[in-house]
């Protein structure tokens, strides 16, 4: 007998629609899990904001939190790049030759090839500017002969700085182990940097600057474009770290250094950063006395560590310093010339004759004999060589015998007995003449007239001036001279406030700058957005 099931279609729905279901979730569940390790790894987020002129600490957020660098890392390689530079370890003209290793550095890089030599300006350039890795690769194996040996010295530096929470692995700020530091340290390094060496600062404010292969942008281009006074100073950017970047801007008498640590991207970044800058300049005083950080003691050539330890086996281990000194402890004394024999002298030997009493030499002729040994030892070397002491053993012979004669005269009188025989032997010797007058003069010229430079002028290759304005009257373009002068003294400094008046009006004009310091005052000033070209020569 056939059994017949009647299939319900509802019930074939409803299963159908459950499994759709538990597919989407699935599907979910599965995109959640790819995207919590991401979310997992997203940086964390730090700021400082502090008074350059002063030090104090306007903002700070995390400030202490130790968190990966990325390329503000290159700020310590530059540093010591310039210390190196001033205590002569190196010259920005030394020819560099680039390792395998520095050439395999991953980018953001110049592009530098094994084997290749370049200068060490450019080598700076690039890690300023462009943060070339290979470039600050190459900067630490030039100084310390290996990267290692660099890392080691960037933590002597950053110790003496009082970063004590940094601890360096590498010259270039990629990802390592134990590579890290805080929102405060690199706030520090920043003000460093920015004291310590003034004469290399300009470079963090250039859009672009050519490496010597190529001309590189900045990758702080933007923040310096957008917001009114920046000037600098490093970005940096990894995955594990986000996006970093510490930024200095000065308007008038007032300068900001912020720090962010783990911006979520350059625009995050760059945003927060601004409204960072801005609480600053809101916070602090219109006036404030400048107190210049202490520079440290010089940690290049010449500097032993003696490791305590693994130096990254802890966070606060530290190895002991020793200076060692320069100072020569012995000065040995040359030898005399093998086969020469000195002669006696013939003053040392009267003296020594003398000394003996006149008694002593009557007492017996047992001492005679020695007496006559030491007067034959007797002698004097003229110029040509000759021996002079036959004369002389004569006279010295005949007071003896007339000394054995007669009473012992006194000891003074027997000096002077002896003193005058010898007294009357002839000088033969080649006597020294004096240098002739002509010859003391020869070389003497009269000494320049002393040149007393009052003022730079725009002669000596000086041709170049600045533009700051169309004026109606000369008091308003004196005035803006004035202004622009104080708020701008690193570039314009030394410089001709000259008005020119014309059919137009009064120009207000500074002169007397080379081409460089025309174009940068430009650039500082338009980034300040006062109005500003450079006048060439006509």
């Amino acid at each position: 007998m056939a059994v017949i099931t009647q299939v319900n279609p509802a019930s074939g729905r409803d299963s159908c629609t459950r499994f759709l279901r538990a597919a989407a979730v699935f599907l979910i569940a599965a995109l959640v899990l790819a995207l919590q390790p991401h979310q997992a790894a997203a940086a964390p987020y730090a700021a400082m904001v502090i008074d350059s002129r002063t030090g104090e600490v306007l903002h700070s957020r995390n400030a202490d939190t130790r968190l990966h660098p990325a390329s503000l890392t290159k700020m310590m390689t530059l540093y010591i790049a310039f210390e190196a530079v001033r205590n002569g370890e190196i010259t920005l003209e030394t020819k560099v030759k680039i390792s395998r290793n520095a050439a395999a550095e991953p980018p953001s890089k110049l592009g530098l090839r094994s084997g290749q030599r370049i200068a060490f300006r450019y080598l700076i350039r690039a890690a300023a500017v462009k943060s070339a890795n290979d470039a600050a690769t190459a900067i630490g194996e030039t100084l310390s002969g290996s990267e290692a040996a660099f890392a080691r010295r960037m933590n002597r530096t950053a110790k003496a700085l009082g970063m004590s929470r940094t601890t360096f692995k590498n010259a270039h700020g990629l990802t390592a182990n134990g590579h890290m530091s805080t929102a405060r340290d690199m706030t520090t390094l920043g003000r460093h940097l920015l004291y310590d060496y003034p004469e290399y600062y300009n470079l963090f404010s250039r859009r672009t600057t050519h490496a010597g292969v190529r001309e590189v942008p900045n990758t702080n281009r933007r923040l310096l474009a957008s917001y009114r006074g920046a000037d600098g100073i490093k970005t940096g950017y990894t995955r594990a770290a986000g996006s970093n970047l510490v930024a200095s801007a000065k308007r008038g008498n007032e300068r900001i250094i912020a720090t962010v640590f783990g911006g979520k991207s350059s625009t995050a970044r760059n945003a927060k950063v601004a409204e960072l800058l801005d609480l600053g300049f809101r916070r602090a005083p219109s006036r404030a006395a400048l107190r210049k950080p202490r520079r440290p003691a010089y940690q290049g050539a010449g500097v032993v560590v003696a490791d305590a330890g693994d130096s990254g086996s802890s966070e606060g281990a530290a190895g002991k310093t020793i200076r060692v000194s320069g100072q020569v402890n012995t000065s040995l004394r040359p030898r005399t010339r093998p086969g020469r024999t000195e002669s006696p002298v013939l003053v040392a030997a009267l003296e020594e004759a003398l000394q003996t009493p006149p008694a002593e030499a009557a007492e017996d002729t047992a001492q005679t004999a020695p007496q006559a040994e030491q007067i034959e030892n007797v002698q004097t070397v003229s110029a040509e060589g000759a021996v002079q002491g036959d004369a002389i053993r004569n006279s010295i012979a005949v007071a003896l015998a007339e000394a054995e004669a007669e009473p012992a005269p006194p000891a003074q009188a027997a000096t002077a007995t002896v003193i005058a025989a010898v007294q009357k032997v002839p000088f033969t010797g080649l006597r020294p003449v004096a240098r002739p007058a002509s010859l003391a003069l020869a070389n003497a010229s009269p000494e320049p007239e002393p040149v007393v430079v009052t003022r730079l002028s725009t002669s000596g290759g000086r041709y170049w001036g600045v533009n700051v304005g169309l004026y109606t009257s000369r008091y308003q373009a004196e005035k803006v001279l004035l202004r622009t002068a104080l708020s701008e003294l690193e570039t314009l400094d030394g410089s001709l406030r000259k008005v020119a008046k014309t059919r137009r009006g009064f120009e207000a004009n500074f002169l007397g700058m080379s081409q460089d310091q025309a174009e940068l005052a430009c650039r500082r000033l338009n980034a300040r957005n006062v109005t500003c070209k450079p006048i060439g020569p006509s």
